[in-house]
Protein backbone atom coordinates (compact mmCIF):
# COMPACT_ATOMS: atom_id res chain seq x y z
CA UNK A 1 0.00 0.00 0.00
CA UNK A 2 1.16 3.76 -0.33
CA UNK A 3 1.98 5.77 2.75
CA UNK A 4 0.64 8.94 3.41
CA UNK A 5 0.38 11.34 5.86
CA UNK A 6 -2.14 10.59 9.00
CA UNK A 7 -3.62 14.34 8.54
CA UNK A 8 -3.70 14.40 4.90
CA UNK A 9 -4.93 11.35 5.07
CA UNK A 10 -8.10 12.18 7.10
CA UNK A 11 -8.94 15.52 5.79
CA UNK A 12 -8.83 13.86 1.96
CA UNK A 13 -11.06 11.00 3.77
CA UNK A 14 -13.19 13.01 5.70
CA UNK A 15 -14.02 15.56 2.25
CA UNK A 16 -14.95 12.30 0.32
CA UNK A 17 -17.26 11.30 3.08
CA UNK A 18 -18.98 14.49 3.10
CA UNK A 19 -19.12 14.55 -0.56
CA UNK A 20 -21.13 10.91 -0.43
CA UNK A 21 -23.75 12.22 1.65
CA UNK A 22 -24.05 15.07 -0.19
CA UNK A 23 -24.46 12.88 -3.13
CA UNK A 24 -27.03 10.58 -1.79
CA UNK A 25 -29.02 13.22 -0.57
CA UNK A 26 -29.37 13.87 -4.01
CA UNK A 27 -32.87 12.70 -6.01
CA UNK A 28 -32.65 9.38 -6.63
CA UNK A 29 -31.69 8.35 -10.30
CA UNK A 30 -34.57 7.79 -12.75
CA UNK A 31 -32.70 4.38 -13.13
CA UNK A 32 -30.38 2.07 -10.51
CA UNK A 33 -26.86 3.19 -11.64
CA UNK A 34 -25.18 -0.28 -10.73
CA UNK A 35 -22.66 -1.22 -13.84
CA UNK A 36 -19.44 -0.04 -14.51
CA UNK A 37 -20.26 1.81 -17.34
CA UNK A 38 -23.44 3.73 -15.79
CA UNK A 39 -20.51 4.66 -13.01
CA UNK A 40 -18.19 6.10 -15.90
CA UNK A 41 -20.95 8.00 -17.26
CA UNK A 42 -21.36 10.35 -14.29
CA UNK A 43 -17.49 11.02 -14.39
CA UNK A 44 -17.03 14.95 -16.19
CA UNK A 45 -14.43 17.44 -16.32
CA UNK A 46 -15.13 20.62 -15.34
CA UNK A 47 -14.11 24.08 -16.86
CA UNK A 48 -12.43 25.58 -13.88
CA UNK A 49 -12.30 22.43 -11.58
CA UNK A 50 -12.13 22.73 -7.85
CA UNK A 51 -11.53 20.30 -5.22
CA UNK A 52 -14.91 19.38 -4.54
CA UNK A 53 -15.24 18.58 -8.10
CA UNK A 54 -12.23 16.39 -8.29
CA UNK A 55 -13.48 14.58 -5.60
CA UNK A 56 -16.75 14.01 -6.69
CA UNK A 57 -14.56 12.42 -9.80
CA UNK A 58 -13.24 10.05 -7.78
CA UNK A 59 -15.48 8.80 -6.10
CA UNK A 60 -17.62 8.03 -9.28
CA UNK A 61 -14.54 6.95 -10.81
CA UNK A 62 -14.03 4.09 -7.75
CA UNK A 63 -17.15 3.32 -7.58
CA UNK A 64 -16.77 2.29 -11.25
CA UNK A 65 -13.86 -0.03 -10.54
CA UNK A 66 -15.93 -1.57 -7.85
CA UNK A 67 -18.70 -2.53 -9.86
CA UNK A 68 -19.64 -4.98 -12.22
CA UNK A 69 -19.83 -4.66 -16.23
CA UNK A 70 -22.74 -4.27 -18.07
CA UNK A 71 -23.93 -6.94 -20.55
CA UNK A 72 -21.69 -6.87 -23.48
CA UNK A 73 -24.71 -5.56 -25.08
CA UNK A 74 -24.18 -2.42 -23.11
CA UNK A 75 -20.85 -1.85 -23.48
CA UNK A 76 -19.04 1.31 -24.62
CA UNK A 77 -17.35 0.07 -27.89
CA UNK A 78 -18.66 -2.61 -29.99
CA UNK A 79 -18.08 -6.32 -28.51
CA UNK A 80 -18.64 -9.04 -31.20
CA UNK A 81 -16.99 -12.36 -28.98
CA UNK A 82 -15.27 -13.71 -26.36
CA UNK A 83 -12.13 -12.18 -27.06
CA UNK A 84 -13.05 -8.62 -27.71
CA UNK A 85 -14.82 -9.16 -24.10
CA UNK A 86 -11.81 -9.94 -22.50
CA UNK A 87 -9.62 -7.41 -23.68
CA UNK A 88 -12.31 -4.61 -23.46
CA UNK A 89 -12.83 -5.63 -19.37
CA UNK A 90 -8.87 -4.97 -19.61
CA UNK A 91 -8.79 -1.96 -21.17
CA UNK A 92 -11.75 -0.31 -19.43
CA UNK A 93 -10.10 -1.02 -15.75
CA UNK A 94 -6.94 0.27 -17.31
CA UNK A 95 -8.55 3.49 -18.19
CA UNK A 96 -10.37 4.00 -14.82
CA UNK A 97 -7.00 3.53 -13.26
CA UNK A 98 -5.35 6.24 -15.43
CA UNK A 99 -8.53 8.40 -14.34
CA UNK A 100 -7.85 8.13 -11.20
CA UNK A 101 -4.24 8.92 -11.37
CA UNK A 102 -5.02 12.16 -13.32
CA UNK A 103 -7.86 13.25 -10.80
CA UNK A 104 -5.71 12.40 -7.67
CA UNK A 105 -3.17 13.98 -9.19
CA UNK A 106 -4.81 17.26 -9.97
CA UNK A 107 -6.70 17.25 -6.41
CA UNK A 108 -2.64 16.73 -5.17
CA UNK A 109 -1.96 19.83 -6.66
CA UNK A 110 -4.45 22.32 -4.93
CA UNK A 111 -2.59 21.13 -1.73
CA UNK A 112 0.77 21.48 -2.86
CA UNK A 113 3.14 24.75 -1.91
CA UNK A 114 5.71 24.46 -5.29
CA UNK A 115 7.98 26.41 -3.27
CA UNK A 116 8.57 27.65 0.63
CA UNK A 117 8.66 30.91 0.16
CA UNK A 118 10.40 32.48 3.43
CA UNK A 119 7.20 34.71 3.61
CA UNK A 120 5.16 31.96 4.40
CA UNK A 121 7.04 31.15 7.76
CA UNK A 122 4.32 32.22 10.06
CA UNK A 123 1.99 29.64 8.66
CA UNK A 124 4.80 26.67 8.83
CA UNK A 125 2.83 24.16 10.20
CA UNK A 126 -0.56 25.52 8.27
CA UNK A 127 1.91 24.61 5.06
CA UNK A 128 3.19 21.66 6.51
CA UNK A 129 0.10 19.92 7.13
CA UNK A 130 -1.29 21.01 3.17
CA UNK A 131 1.99 19.20 1.83
CA UNK A 132 1.21 16.15 3.81
CA UNK A 133 -2.41 15.95 2.23
CA UNK A 134 -0.52 16.39 -1.07
CA UNK A 135 1.49 13.80 -0.95
CA UNK A 136 -1.13 11.47 0.43
CA UNK A 137 -2.84 12.00 -3.56
CA UNK A 138 0.82 11.34 -4.91
CA UNK A 139 1.19 8.22 -3.29
CA UNK A 140 -2.70 7.53 -4.04
CA UNK A 141 -1.91 8.19 -7.78
CA UNK A 142 1.01 5.91 -7.97
CA UNK A 143 -0.80 3.35 -6.04
CA UNK A 144 -3.16 3.54 -9.37
CA UNK A 145 -0.85 3.89 -11.65
CA UNK A 146 0.36 0.54 -10.67
CA UNK A 147 -2.77 -1.46 -11.12
CA UNK A 148 -3.42 0.68 -14.56
CA UNK A 149 -0.04 -0.69 -15.69
CA UNK A 150 -1.16 -4.30 -14.52
CA UNK A 151 -4.25 -3.89 -16.37
CA UNK A 152 -2.63 -2.53 -19.45
CA UNK A 153 0.16 -5.74 -19.53
CA UNK A 154 -3.25 -8.26 -19.60
CA UNK A 155 -4.56 -6.31 -22.71
CA UNK A 156 -1.07 -7.05 -24.45
CA UNK A 157 -1.28 -10.67 -24.23
CA UNK A 158 0.07 -12.09 -27.12
CA UNK A 159 -3.41 -13.48 -27.90
CA UNK A 160 -4.76 -9.72 -28.49
CA UNK A 161 -1.56 -8.71 -30.63
CA UNK A 162 -3.78 -8.47 -33.72
CA UNK A 163 -6.89 -6.83 -32.45
CA UNK A 164 -8.16 -3.96 -31.84
CA UNK A 165 -10.86 -2.41 -31.07
CA UNK A 166 -11.37 0.40 -33.34
CA UNK A 167 -14.38 2.14 -30.81
CA UNK A 168 -11.84 2.26 -27.71
CA UNK A 169 -9.27 3.88 -29.90
CA UNK A 170 -8.05 6.30 -27.19
CA UNK A 171 -8.16 3.53 -24.67
CA UNK A 172 -5.93 1.73 -26.83
CA UNK A 173 -3.86 4.35 -27.40
CA UNK A 174 -3.15 4.38 -23.80
CA UNK A 175 -2.24 0.81 -23.61
CA UNK A 176 0.42 1.57 -26.35
CA UNK A 177 1.82 4.30 -25.02
CA UNK A 178 2.07 2.49 -21.33
CA UNK A 179 3.57 -0.63 -23.21
CA UNK A 180 6.60 1.91 -25.25
CA UNK A 181 7.13 4.16 -21.87
CA UNK A 182 5.73 7.19 -23.73
CA UNK A 183 3.22 7.47 -20.86
CA UNK A 184 4.93 6.98 -17.32
CA UNK A 185 3.07 8.54 -14.55
CA UNK A 186 5.26 6.97 -12.36
CA UNK A 187 8.29 9.00 -13.34
CA UNK A 188 5.92 12.28 -12.84
CA UNK A 189 4.66 10.99 -9.38
CA UNK A 190 8.39 10.57 -8.45
CA UNK A 191 9.53 14.15 -9.47
CA UNK A 192 6.82 15.86 -7.81
CA UNK A 193 7.33 13.43 -4.63
CA UNK A 194 11.07 14.68 -4.71
CA UNK A 195 10.11 18.13 -5.05
CA UNK A 196 7.96 17.66 -2.45
CA UNK A 197 10.15 16.89 0.10
CA UNK A 198 12.66 19.35 -0.55
CA UNK A 199 9.88 21.95 -0.22
CA UNK A 200 9.30 19.86 3.52
CA UNK A 201 12.35 20.14 4.75
CA UNK A 202 12.72 23.93 3.86
CA UNK A 203 9.73 24.62 5.87
CA UNK A 204 10.90 22.54 8.31
CA UNK A 205 14.16 24.03 8.78
CA UNK A 206 12.26 27.65 9.28
CA UNK A 207 12.61 29.06 12.81
CA UNK A 208 11.36 32.32 14.33
CA UNK A 209 14.82 34.46 12.34
CA UNK A 210 13.47 32.95 9.06
CA UNK A 211 10.81 36.25 8.69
Amino acid sequence: MFRSGASGCRIVRLSIAILFLALTALPVFSYVVQFKEQFYRLYHIHYHQYPDDTMENIYWLERAVEADFANPLYALGKITDEEDWEKYRYLFMMHLNLKLVEQHLRLGSKWDKQVAYFYNAPWKEQNIESLQTAETCYNAALHYWNEAKLWAEKANMRKFRFLFLTDLQYWEDERERIATGSLDYERTIGRELARLEKVRANFLAMDENTY
